[in-house]
């Protein structure tokens, strides 16, 4: 089978480390080289074309964004970055997708295959190439009061911080759960669940409509959607 050869192009050594452990466990992808620069990955890719890059947009010298407009013929580009201010923009240049740091490897496998579809000119493949998705959680241990209570992620509709502690609300009632919300986010299945608000994560499920800045449950419960979280919330529900 012949593999996507992919560039990255960060100047972060961590993002580095990241990409290369999700690649490593993805059958198809092979990393052909790294840049910590843009100008030092123009010099890689005159020498050595590629079918993919995994572009930072915040570097020294030439950002990002500058060097994919400068490239006179572009491969796919995954945007890897912490500021999704630039996600729009990023669109703007056709972009295969654009990943928030940090990413979890169910998100970065979706990108990947979105590449490689990409390069197969949009022809689905005669055979599944991709490794299966890791199962996603439908149960979560949360510390309510001194116990630990195993609750089914389907029932929780959304979550709302408390000071340090979170509400898990459900239909008709709440717990009361002794964690951050940033502690749950990190463990949530994110093709179900999505901070909206910096005060609420919400289960997709549980979603009627979503009308300006605010959505309503089924529930009729209405929440607000954040600034900052609007462009990442967006993305999730289409």
């Amino acid at each position: 089978m012949t593999k996507l050869q992919a560039l990255i192009i960060d100047d972060e050594p961590l993002a580095h480390k990241v990409i290369l452990e999700y690649a490593r466990e993805t059958p198809f992808l092979e990393i052909a080289g790294q840049c910590y620069s843009a100008t030092e990955a123009m010099a890689f890719l005159s020498r050595q074309p590629v079918g993919l890059i995994f572009l930072d947009i915040q570097m020294p010298k030439l950002q990002g964004l500058d060097f994919l407009r400068a490239l006179s013929k572009r491969p796919a580009v995954i945007i890897t970055s912490a500021y999704e201010e630039y996600a729009l923009e990023s669109y703007e240049l056709d972009v295969c997708d654009y990943l928030l740091k940090p990413f979890r490897f169910t998100r970065f496998l979706k990108a990947v295959n979105k590449a490689l579809e990409l390069q197969q000119n949009q022809s689905p493949p005669p055979a599944p190439v991709a490794a299966p998705l890791p199962e996603e959680p439908g149960h979560l241990f949360v510390k309510v009061d001194k116990r630990w209570v195993q609750v089914a992620l389907s029932d929780v509709c959304y979550l709302e911080s408390y000071g340090n502690f979170v509400k898990l609300w459900m239909q008709d009632n709440f717990l009361l759960a002794a964690q951050t919300l940033a502690s749950f986010e990190g463990q949530l299945p994110e093709t179900s669940f999505c901070r909206i608000h910096r005060s609420y994560i919400v289960n997709r499920r549980c979603i009627d409509y979503v009308e300006g800045n605010r959505l309503v449950l089924k529930g009729k419960t209405a929440l607000p959607i954040g600034k900052n979280y609007r462009q990442r919330f967006m993305q999730f529900i289409m």
